[in-house]
Formats: structure tokens, sequence, C-alpha cells
């Protein structure tokens, strides 16, 4: 490491669930092309012909819709603290990145509960307010800004200073000097 870096005091890594694999994914679009062709086959044999543009366009923009969120796995959030700054990088699914710096010092976290949502977690520092971990669920969120928590109190303390964060522990006990 040379002498001009900071180093890394906390890391979180948040990537976006995507649980369908390929083979399910077509399997899943060709149950929908299937209820989209048996319902407008029903419509038709009612008389109701105008309804078959509507149920030919639904599961061709579902389709759309899935296979958008289906390529975008390289999407990726990254929260790192170092000495002297926490950075928010965040990348898309084609490689885009932007960056978000906040100063640690007075950065507080923060859950914001939303009525029927998941709540949003917020890194609040001298009235900017920058959400992170939007992907998220509202256990790993809370997970999350626990986690935050700690490793800012650990940079905060004149205890730890020095120190590699691996190393700290609450456990051990106080040197005497």
């Amino acid at each position: 490491m040379d002498a001009g870096a900071d180093s890394t005091v906390f890391q979180a890594v948040i990537v976006p669930h995507r649980s369908l694999s390929p083979r399910a994914l077509r399997g899943l679009f060709a149950a929908l092309l299937l209820g989209s062709g048996a319902s407008t086959g029903l419509a038709v044999a009612l008389g109701a012909w105008p309804v078959c543009c509507f149920t030919a366009v639904a599961p061709l923009l579902a389709g759309a819709l899935l296979l958008r969120h289906a390529r975008s796995p390289a999407a990726c959030e990254l929260i790192e603290l170092t000495e002297t700054a926490l950075r928010v990088t965040r990348s898309d699914g084609r490689g885009a990145s932007e960056q978000r710096v906040l100063a640690p010092g007075w950065l507080e976290v923060v859950l914001q509960h939303r009525r029927g949502r998941v709540p949003a977690l917020l890194l609040v520092s001298h009235g900017r307010r920058e959400e992170v971990a939007a992907d998220l669920c509202e256990a790993e969120k809370r997970d999350l800004a626990e986690a935050l928590r700690r490793a800012l109190h650990r940079w905060r303390s004149p205890a730890h200073l020095g120190e590699p964060p691996e190393m700290v522990s609450r456990d051990r006990p106080e040197s005497a000097t």
C-alpha cells in the first residue's frame, strides 16, 4: 500500500437478489404466454375480440421487464469507510458508475420507516441524505445499519486509532502503560 492511500475500516458490497436462472426465466415467460393465450382464446370465444390487443401486449411488456431485470446482474453498490471518508459507489449492469463521498465525522445512520414499505437506510451528514442498500430487505437493512454504526463508532473512538479493524476486540484487556 502506498503512503497516500487510505486504509479501509469497513466495506460492504450490496448485490441485488437474482433468484431465477435463465432456464427458470424462460419457464416463467412461457407460463405468462400460456396464461395470456388462454385468456385471449376465452375472450375471443365470448366475442370480446378487442381484448386481444391488450392481452397480446401485456405478456410482451412483462417479458421485456423480466429480461431487463435478468440482464443487470452486474449492478452493485459498494459502501466503504476509510480513514478519511465514507464512499458510496454504485455501478449498473452496463458499467456506468457514480460515487458519493460523505464526511464520516458527523455521519448518522438512519432507518427511516415508511408506511407499508421496507424502511429506507439513509446516511445523513451536514444536511446531505444518501439512501443506500435500496435492494435489501428490512432484516438485511437493519443488519447493515448496525454494522455501519459499529464501524463508525470504532472510527470515532480514540482507543482504536492506529489499530487494524480486524484486531479490535471488546474482550481484549487493556494493556497497562
